[in-house]
């Protein structure tokens, strides 16, 4: 695996990390929502970095997938990938119409979250240890 793949993996892994450290603070779902997309993200493009030379310069996850699919990275719950991605800027600045179409994430939500993120890191990472 290239240096520059762990370093992606490591980097997600510090956003799962947030994830489980927040989860027990109610207030802090939005925050928990946000580094579950960082973490998601920056595990995608860790497989682009393996297999390609260029990075995509996109934080949209459902693109990031379609770059990455064809290596064996199967996302069962696409809808997921949307709706993190309504969270990616939402999540950090005030907003009128709340993050999700019902407001700021619920605690189900946050949790639903990490832990979509936290079984693609897995996923991912032994996609990419097989590699070696």
């Amino acid at each position: 695996m290239k240096s520059m793949t762990k370093e992606w993996l490591n980097l997600a892994k510090d956003d799962l990390d947030a994830c489980k450290q927040l989860l027990h603070i109610k207030h802090l779902t939005n925050v928990v929502s946000f580094h579950a997309q960082q973490a998601v993200e920056k595990t995608l493009k860790a497989v682009i970095e393996e297999y390609h030379t260029v990075l995509v310069k996109t934080h949209n996850l459902e693109s990031l997938y379609e770059c990455v699919k064809s290596y064996g990275v199967v996302i069962s719950d696409v809808d997921l990938l949307g709706k993190l991605d309504n969270l990616y800027i939402d999540s950090r600045y005030p907003s009128d119409t709340g993050l999700l179409p019902y407001g700021k994430p619920t605690v189900e939500d946050a949790q639903e979250f990490y832990s979509f993120a936290e079984k693609t890191h897995r996923q991912v990472k032994a996609i990419l240890m097989e590699r070696t």
